[in-house]
This record gives structure tokens, C-alpha cells and sequence, in this order.
């Protein structure tokens, strides 16, 4: 298989963060214990300058094949092994640059895959990937986006896709693509979106088309109630509008668009309103009939206040979604429905339907008390309460990370220590697309990923795949506070403080996971690092841990994305009546303890 140029450019950045630190951090702790000594079956993990190891597909159902591709031979290694958890699944030699498994018959199982070698107590990792077998992708959904549709885009959309593949995105949503909010297909061959950018439905569909080799779904987005300023013309009544007041005199919009638009202002409909439901679902039949979307991404637009609709009777937008949604899943019963609950408004309704695949939360600072880590947990709790009863849904987090920056790069340590974060709680992050997501308006790509950032988002992604069992296979119900001490550093539970450590602890089957996050030199506790200027959490090696269980433990381990490609670690340990004592052997910014 030809090796793709990205994973080229990525193999330089991985070498530089694989190993054991990066230069550019601070310098760890000294060491508050002992290198634990291995024993038995427990070894020490190192890993070499990791090649990069990709799969062919995003997710995969029981029973595919998986096959998987080295960017270089991994010279010294001599094995690969395929494992959920700790668990080996199975061993086999290496040989190669790329070869095929049967993924196993067990549905919705997260893997982690690694090329080694073990020479007496030592393992040295050269690769690892996860991998995702499930045969819906909504239980442990990734989404990812497109923005830009330009006949410029056919000469990128391999590689762009090639990147969301390596990242196991599973739904990717195509954001301003659309001719008009009440009109969304295009018709022709070029049009214009509302910004009045080219819109090439050739780019489109090979979008579309390149998704699905990958197995990944692709929805269209819309609002759920717009129009634009000619939507007479095309047979909409304005009856159907909502208002500010009780006399029909002002329709609701979404205004002070840039003048150059197609429109300046987005007119508002109610989505209860059934002539309003039938319209749109007509027009969504020209959607699907000529475009292979999987899919529709419903958008609001936040509490709008008191409005009325043109009897002067006082609307219930939230309920007004509900009943959109199961209008359209009504009118197109095959097809994927999601909905952003911005800021959480209606998010209760939306969850509570059925018909949404998952949890969509676009979330806020400016006054909306969305913005600390915190709330992402109280989120994913309400979302959870919101499904019990329906069915569990995962949790996908729209937030926009370094808001107040206009130009640069992004600041890779805000952005690990969010994901982690989203990561560790249950939850996923929309940020990767044909650019990273910056900003409300997903064309607008001002800020860039450097490389590093790209090779450890990867490593990022491959975790909650690898792991995603132990990470997002229960729901809040099953979270605890785990009662932990470390010598030398502050650790307190959930929530989190500045000046220490911060865990966060489920029981997942016979298992205590507890993770680690590090805040030990974070100066505020906002997840959207506003600003960009989020240090690098100060690292910390061999930390000497004691954690309080009822239980007898059997085997202890831990595993990282900062560290060894993910590839856990099995630890030694000692427990003396109900305490659990043992070395984790670092903390950048998330390490995972999982206490069988």
C-alpha cells in the first residue's frame, strides 16, 4: 500500500513527543520513590521513536478484516499483539510493513494493537493504533467536520480524509454546504452558499464517497428553523413564522450578517409548525435523493426568549424541537437525526426523544457558566438523565478552543488538557475537520495544528478508541471518588483545583478506573484557554500511590496517550487490608489507573 504524505509528515512530529518527555517541557520531579522492579509477567515498557501504525477503517463490525499499514518496517520488533484492556486477545509474529486480523465476534470492543519486543524484562514498543469494532457508530461516536466545498478541495480531500481515518472519526457533519437554509440543495453542478461561497457539489459528493470508504457516516447540517430573506419566493409562509410580538409586526431572525451575503438576515420559523415540518422534510427529500448523506445535523440557536407565533399564542421552542425531530425521523426513518443543544437549551427534549443518535452540546463562556471543566461533567450527568429510560447516548462537546486567539497556532497544551478532560469524563470533542475548530462559524480556519499537535491528537484519539470500554461504557451512575494519596503531591477528587492533581473514578465491571489529571501548575480551570496561553503541566515520574479499595485486587495497570503510544502498563503492587499501594510511572497531562 502506497504510504499517504501526511503519515510521512507525522512520523517527524511523532518522533519528537513518542518518547519518554519533550524537551520543550518542564523537567520532572525527582523521583519521590523507587523504579519499581519488575517481576513474573510484569514488565518495563519503553518505547523507541514510534512509527506510525493505521488502520483502514474509522470502525469496524465484528467479524471484519482489519488491515493495518506501517509507515516503515519496524526493524527490531518481532511481535504484534492485539489487546481490549490489559486483556491479549491474540500474539503473532511480526513481519512486514502490512497485514490483516479478523476483528473479534464481540460487538462495541475497543483495542489497542502494538508492534514490540521483549527482551528479558523489557518491552520496547514501535507502534500501536486502536481500533473500534462496533457496528453503530453513534455508541462510541468521534465526529469530525467539513466546511469548505470549493472545486480548490478536489485536490485535498484524500488527505484530509486520511487524517480524520487516522483519528478514527466515525461521523464527520458538512457544515455550510447548503444553498439556502429553507432550500438546502443546490441543484447544479456550482452554486453559492449564504456567505456566497463556490460550492461545487462534485466536492461534495467525492466527500461523501471518501467517508464511506473509510466507514464513516456523513450528515448535512441545517438549522431547524431558517429561512432566508427570500423564502416567500420559494413557497414559504410567513404564518409559520415566530415573532417578537403578540401582533405578528416582527419576525425573529438571526441578523447583522456581513453585507456581502446572499442574505443579511436568517428568518425564523416554528419547528413545531406542521406545514413548516412538511416543508422542509420535502426539501430534505432533494437532499437525499441526489446526495448519499447518512444524515441530517440539526442546529438551533440558544434560548431566544419569549416569542410567539403568528396567532400571538407563546411558542415552546424546546418543545417545538421534539416534535421537529420526530418529524423528521418520521419522514426519513433510516436516517441519522443529531441536534445541538446550545448552551443546553432543549437539551432535555432533544435527549429525551429517542430519535437522536447522540448528545450535541455546544457549549459557551460569555455569561452562559459553561465554561470550566466542571460543567462539562455537569453536562454529561444532565445528558445522561436526560436518555435514562430512552437509551444511553455519548455526550459530543462543540467547543471552541483558543476563542480569543486571531492568528497562529493553536496552544497544545490547552488542547490536550481539555481532551483529556472531555476524554476522561465519558465525552468526545468536535474539533477535527478539513482544519481544526477555532470558532461558531466553521469555515473560518485562522488558527493552524503544528505537527506535534497533530501526532499527539492522533495518539489522543487512538486512546479513547483503544479504551473506550473503560472511558465511555457506563454513565455517570457508575462514578465514585475514589480516595487516593500520593506522596510529595496534592490529589483530591472531582472536581478539580489548581495546585495538584485531580482524579476522576468510575466502576466499570469488576474494575476501578481511576484517572489522573494534572492541574499541578494550570492557573485557571477554564477548559477553552481563551487566550492560548495554557502552560505545560509540570510532569511528574514514579509517583508513589496509595488507593483505598474494598476489594481484593488482582492486577493493577495504567496507560497514557502522553507516553508509550498508549500501550499499557501493567504495575506492581502490594495491598495491605484495604489499601492498594503501587508507582505510577508518570503523569504529563492524563494517566488512567485501572485497578482489576
Amino acid at each position: 500500500m502506497k504510504k499517504p504524505l501526511i503519515y510521512s509528515l507525522l512520523g517527524m512530529a511523532i518522533a519528537l513527543i513518542a518518547c519518554s518527555g519533550n524537551s520543550s517541557e518542564p523537567e520532572p520531579d525527582p523521583k519521590p520513590g523507587p523504579e519499581p522492579t519488575p517481576s513474573g509477567d510484569i514488565h518495563i515498557v519503553k518505547s523507541s521513536t514510534l512509527i506510525d501504525l493505521w488502520t483502514d477503517k474509522a470502525i469496524y463490525k465484528p467479524g471484519d478484516a482489519v488491515t493495518f499499514t506501517l509507515a516503515k518496517d519496524a526493524a527490531g520488533a518481532t511481535k504484534v499483539r492485539y489487546r481490549n484492556g490489559l486483556n491479549v486477545i491474540k500474539e503473532e509474529a511480526y513481519s512486514g510493513t502490512s497485514w490483516s486480523w479478523t476483528a473479534p465476534s464481540t460487538d462495541f470492543q475497543g483495542y489497542i494493537v502494538d508492534v514490540y519486543n521483549l527482551e528479558g524484562n523489557t518491552e520496547t514498543i514501535f507502534a500501536s493504533v486502536g481500533v473500534d469494532v462496533s457496528s453503530d457508530y453513534a455508541k462510541f461516536v468521534r465526529n469530525g467536520f467539513v466546511a469548505t466545498f470549493d472545486r480548490s478541495k478536489l485536490a485535498t480531500i484524500e488527505q484530509e480524509m486520511e487524517f480524520l481515518n487516522r483519528c478514527h472519526i466515525n461521523v464527520v457533519q458538512f457544515q455550510d454546504w447548503h444553498n439556502k437554509h429553507h432550500w438546502p440543495y443546490g441543484g447544479a453542478d456550482y452554486y453559492k452558499d449564504i456567505a456566497n461561497r463556490e460550492i461545487s457539489t462534485e466536492v461534495v459528493k467525492k466527500y461523501i464517497a471518501t467517508q464511506h470508504g473509510y466507514g464513516m457516516k456523513s450528515l448535512f447540517y441545517n438549522l431547524c428553523f431558517g429561512g432566508l430573506s427570500d423564502y416567500a419566493d420559494d413557497g414559504v409562509k410567513v404564518e409559520w413564522g415566530i415573532f417578537n410580538d403578540t401582533f405578528h409586526n416582527y419576525q425573529d431572525r438571526h441578523g447583522n450578517l456581513p453585507s456581502s451575503w446572499k442574505s443579511t438576515e436568517i428568518y425564523l420559523f416554528d419547528p413545531s409548525n406542521t406545514d413548516w415540518q412538511q416543508y422542509l422534510a420535502k426539501r430534505n427529500d432533494d437532499v437525499y435523493n441526489n446526495l448519499e448523506f447518512d444524515g441530517y445535523q440539526i442546529d438551533q440557536l440558544g434560548d431566544r426568549g419569549d416569542r410567539y407565533d403568528y396567532n400571538g399564542n407563546k411558542v415552546n421552542l424546546q418543545k417545538g424541537y421534539a416534535s421537529f425531530i420526530n418529524a423528521m425521523k418520521q419522514a426519513h426513518p433510516t436516517k441519522c437525526l443529531v441536534m445541538n443543544a446550545v448552551s443546553a437549551f432543549g437539551a432535555s427534549q432533544i435527549c429525551g426523544t429517542g430519535k437522536v443518535d447522540f448528545c450535541y452540546n455546544e457549549v459557551w463562556g460569555n455569561g452562559q457558566d459553561e465554561d470550566q471543566y466542571s460543567n462539562l461533567h455537569d453536562i454529561i450527568k444532565a445528558n445522561d438523565s436526560y436518555s435514562k429510560g430512552v437509551k444511553p447516548l455519548s455526550t459530543v462537546f462543540a467547543a471552541y478552543m483558543n476563542y480569543g486567539v486571531q492568528s497562529g497556532s493553536f496552544n497544545m497544551p490547552g488542547i490536550l488538557l481539555t481532551d483529556a478532560v472531555m476524554f476522561a469524563l465519558g465525552g468526545s470533542h468536535l474539533e477535527l475537520g478539513d482544519h481544526m475548530l477555532s470558532n461558531e462559524y466553521f469555515p473560518n480556519n485562522k488558527l493552524t495544528m503544528s505537527s506535534q499537535l497533530k501526532a499527539a491528537i492522533i495518539r489522543y484519539y487512538d486512546f479513547l478508541v483503544a479504551y473506550e470500554n473503560l472511558l465511555r461504557g457506563t454513565t455517570t451512575a457508575d462514578e465514585y471518588k475514589a480516595e487516593v494519596k500520593c506522596e510529595s503531591i496534592n490529589v483530591s477528587a472531582w472536581p478539580p483545583k489548581t495546585g495538584g492533581i485531580t482524579t476522576y473514578s468510575r466502576k466499570v465491571d469488576s474494575k476501578e478506573v481511576i484517572h489522573m489529571l494534572n492541574f499541578r501548575n494550570a492557573s485557571d480551570l477554564s477548559w477553552r484557554d481563551y487566550d492560548g496561553k495554557r502552560a505545560t503541566p509540570m510532569m511528574a515520574s514514579n509517583i508513589v500511590t496509595k488507593v483505598t479499595t474494598s476489594k481484593t485486587a488482582k492486577k493493577v495497570w495504567c496507560a497514557t496517550p502522553d507516553k508509550h503510544g498508549g500501550v499499557p502498563v501493567q504495575l506492581e503492587f502490594e495491598q495491605s487490608g484495604n489499601q492498594v499501594s503501587f508507582t505510577v510511572p508518570s503523569l504529563n497531562y492524563w494517566t488512567m489507573i485501572v485497578i482489576e
